[in-house]
């Protein structure tokens, strides 16, 4: 007998929007035929490996590479972790609850509910991408949880995800803007070639917030008539996903030993120790650039999540809780340190990485007009293989922003064309979902039918917004020291 799942039930009707169709009908083919994660990881892999044997890297040189990049990126992967784990810790305290429970209260609607969603995922990864992600996610879960409300669980997840597939990396957390405006971490492969470029000379440049303005309000649009409604509606309760809320630990403890874990003694010990590093940490430097670091970032919600819980047995609760929405980051990343070694380090013989053949490619085909296109289009590409905003930008940079300087392209500009572009295949690319998907109780199947009908309009949008903003900017010479 033939296995049916919740999609099978969905058919698009007569009375079906056009973006809904299409989320629909690929949210099924997805279903069947979009692979796990990990499977997706390891076939890039593959993929990547096989590129770089086709320009002539030795296979001994490309094993080595994967095998040297296998282990690179454990620090990001500890920080990826711990976004996850302290935005879980955070939000599932009783005052951040309480914000999330009054703004599921809000939406009248499934598709009022999934757009409301997107809305926030949006404006919270202007600010920072790590608190769109695990903050969505929890209101999904709050909003599937009202018994009054059709809405679909699969397209309210993607909505949760639109901030970093639509504009995180024009905001204040963008990795590349970052690291051009903060001298001390320029490398100077960089520096010789731009100089330093202010937030008002890249996310803060006019054209660049008209951009995240157009962005948002399509990617809204695309959220709400997307949304499947009536009988083509699939809820959290028909995927299974389990919605109960935590259990409450007791309210005092069971045992005389265990009266330190029922204690805020503790919490205050620690939390002010924490806070009197933080304290030093954003008045010794600039506040965006400490807010920036992933580790200040992680600490910092780490101390707020042991404040709010106030006593370490609930805090403990919550950690545990929160461990399972991070089993694909273990396990995933290093994959991706891998791909990333492949492309940069297994040489051809003449010496050229498949990331510099690329990338010369692109740049032979591009003129001052068609550069912010041509190399928006290869920063997504490589983008789908190297998921990593600051770390591909040091890769990318040197040539980019040589070309952009022969090519007489405003640099800021370019910075900008790099962190549109680097959004694109987050849409489909189940790296950057992983903490989201944890969250939610997903796959990336599940979702990828509607950030696949975002992907499709972002596209062209963003490249066509790209060219026509880069003719209203004048070229500047990099400034020096």
């Amino acid at each position: 007998m033939k296995n049916t799942t919740a999609l099978d039930r969905v058919e698009p009707t007569s009375d079906s929007g056009f973006l809904e169709r299409i989320a629909v009908g690929v949210a099924r083919w997805s279903e069947r035929w979009f692979p796990d994660a990990y499977v997706f990881a390891a076939i890039a892999v593959a993929a990547v490996a096989l590129g770089a044997l086709a320009i002539g890297a030795p296979a001994t040189q490309v094993a080595r590479s994967f095998g040297d990049g296998f282990w690179s990126l454990i620090p990001f992967t500890m920080q990826m972790a711990m976004i996850a784990i302290t935005g879980y810790v955070v939000a599932v305290s009783a005052p951040a609850s309480k914000l999330i429970a009054t703004l599921a209260r809000i939406p009248r609607s499934g598709r009022a509910a999934i757009t409301f969603v997107a809305l926030i995922s949006i404006v919270l990864s202007l600010f920072n991408w790590a608190i769109s992600l695990v903050f969505s996610g929890l209101l999904v879960r709050a909003l599937a949880r009202r018994n009054d409300l059709e809405m679909d669980y699969r397209a309210a997840g993607a909505a949760a995800y639109l901030g970093m597939g639509a504009t995180w990396a024009l905001g204040l957390s963008s990795a590349a803007a970052q690291l051009q405006a903060n001298p001390a971490s320029l490398p100077k492969s960089i520096s010789d070639i731009t100089g330093v470029l202010p937030f008002s000379q890249t996310i803060f440049l006019p054209q660049s917030m008209i951009m995240a303005l157009v962005l948002g309000l399509v990617s809204l649009a695309i959220a709400w008539f997307s949304a499947p409604r009536h009988a083509r509606v699939v809820t959290a309760r028909a995927l299974d996903v389990d919605l109960s809320e935590p259990v409450a630990p007791p309210a005092r403890a069971q045992r005389p030993g265990d009266w330190l874990e029922y204690s805020p003694l503790l919490t205050l010990v620690l939390v002010a120790l924490g806070v009197g590093w933080l304290a030093h940490e954003f008045t010794t430097k600039d506040p965006l650039l400490a807010i920036s670091n992933l580790n200040t970032y992680n600490f910092l919600f780490l101390m707020l999540g042991m404040l709010l819980h106030w006593r370490p047995y609930r805090f403990l609760q919550a950690v545990k809780m929160s461990v399972p929405s991070v089993a694909g980051v273990l396990i995933q990343f290093p994959l991706y340190g891998g791909i990333a070694f492949i492309l940069t380090k297994a040489a051809a013989p003449g010496g050229e990485a498949l990331s510099h053949v690329l990338a010369a490619f692109f740049v032979s085909v591009s003129s001052h007009a068609s550069f912010p296109a041509v190399m928006g289009a290869y920063s997504a590409i490589l983008g789908f293989f190297v998921p990593s905003g600051g770390g591909k930008w040091i890769i990318e940079a040197p040539y980019v922003m040589q070309a952009a300087n022969d090519l007489h392209v405003h640099l800021g500009w370019a910075v900008q064309v790099y962190n549109a572009a680097e959004a694109l295949p987050n849409l489909i690319n189940p790296f950057w979902m992983l903490p989201l998907l944890g969250v939610l109780g997903l796959r990336a199947r599940d979702v990828v039918g509607f950030t696949f009908t975002q992907l499709i309009v972002h596209v062209p949008l963003v490249l066509i917004l790209l060219t026509v903003l880069a003719g209203t900017l004048e070229f500047v010479p990099p400034a020096m020291p």
